[in-house]
């Protein structure tokens, strides 16, 4: 047994938003991307709670006095979900739950609700329903402990509870095959768009990102298009394609795509391969990054992280700094991302400063894109890996 939907809570008045520093790099103790995802799942965030913690409590994550505090804060807002920037374990979300009184959502949860609400096509819809049966399936535990506490203790083999779960294994085992079919299929008709492109010899760009960097605002100013386009995360989950006009002779197809974040659940990355095989078939990755974030740095390394998790770390890419009409002042070259030292060609990056939303710098970005396009060995210097 699953915990409701928080899609089926729509009287939730806030949520308690939980943070812990377990000795992670860069971390956030204003949980400020906590807050856009709980926002972004139509939750209003009451209160938070930061706490450094280098060894975690198996049972309740937290400890004894920051789980009391906590609860306080719960009742203070009249809360009805807390929010932990982390990873629960299915036992630390149940005992949690029992201590506060109200349902504990875990980061990993909270990225798959969004998605739930976002998902827009037949094949998103597909994906995110997959994602959401794996990941409940490593939780079946959670729903069932209190059949064995009323047949005098846990672990009895055999009792109802391990029938039960038995069963809810099996059930949703059946379902997630039905969906890898159906999708495997949609993945053929993926693929076979995808050569016929390779065949008409026009450059494949994906543009990929952290999400809320302007992806899809890029795409419609670079295609003319009218896609949707909001300030929030993960406002796109489907991936679309149109083909461009760069100059003379000149083409290219561009895709964009869902964007990449912290954690990203591995259900989601395994979900979604379909829809990230367009990544690998591209000849160029626009890497849009907010450059008016602070944690934009960060936010390179983790799309470089996700790519390398899909087999994309080899694509050529170039990083598209977007966003400059945000900024009071230009940022200087040496405050912007830079690659780890004795990495070769990757010690310069080929990059652009653009506004997507006004169009500035977008010119200079298709003469970048029509030389590569009009000849193969354009991008052999600038444009790098990374």
């Amino acid at each position: 047994m699953v915990s409701p939907s928080l899609t089926q809570s729509e009287r939730i008045p806030g949520a308690v938003l939980v943070g812990v520093d377990t000795g992670q790099p860069n971390p956030d103790p204003k949980l400020g991307e906590l807050r856009e995802l709980a926002l972004s799942a139509g939750l209003a965030p009451s209160a938070s709670l930061w706490s450094t913690r280098r060894r975690l409590d198996p049972a309740l994550y937290l400890g004894s006095g920051k789980v009391a505090e906590l609860k306080q804060q719960v009742q203070d807002t009249q809360a009805s979900c807390v929010l932990f920037d982390n990873a629960l374990s299915p036992a630390q979300q149940r005992n949690l739950e029992n201590e506060l009184g109200v349902a504990v959502w875990d980061r990993t949860a909270l990225i798959l609700e969004i998605f739930a609400r976002r998902a827009r096509s037949g094949e998103g819809k597909l994906q995110v329903e997959l994602a959401r049966l794996r990941h409940a399936a490593t939780r079946l535990v959670r729903g069932w402990t209190h059949l064995e506490r009323q047949q005098g203790g846990i672990g009895l083999r055999g009792g109802p509870g391990e029938k039960q779960i038995e069963l809810d294994r099996r059930m949703l085992e059946d379902k997630i095959k039905v969906l890898q079919v159906r999708l495997r299929k949609l993945e053929r008709q993926r693929s076979t768009q995808r050569r016929a492109r390779a065949r008409a010899g026009q450059l494949r760009v994906s543009i990929v990102g952290y999400t809320n960097a302007g992806k899809s605002t890029l795409f419609n100013a670079l295609t003319h298009a009218r896609g949707y386009v909001a300030d929030q995360l993960f406002a796109t989950l489907d991936t679309t394609t149109r083909r461009i006009y760069l100059g003379p002779g000149a083409f290219a197809v561009v895709s964009d795509t869902v964007g990449f974040i912290r954690d990203l659940p591995h259900t989601l990355v395994d979900a979604f391969k379909a829809t990230l095989d367009e990544t690998l078939e591209a000849d160029v990755l626009l890497h849009v990054v907010d450059l008016s974030n602070a944690q934009r740095d960060q936010q390179i390394e983790q799309v470089n992280a996700v790519l390398a998790e899909i087999g994309a770390q080899d694509i050529p890419q170039i990083l598209i700094y977007n966003k400059i009409d945000k900024l009071p002042a230009p940022i200087p070259f040496t405050d912007r991302y830079a690659p780890p030292m004795g990495l070769g060609e990757r010690a310069s990056i080929k990059s652009f400063d653009v506004s997507a939303l006004t169009g500035a710098g977008l010119d200079t970005v298709r003469e970048y894109l029509a030389g590569i396009a009009a000849n193969s060995d354009a991008c052999a210097n600038p444009v790098v890996h990374v």
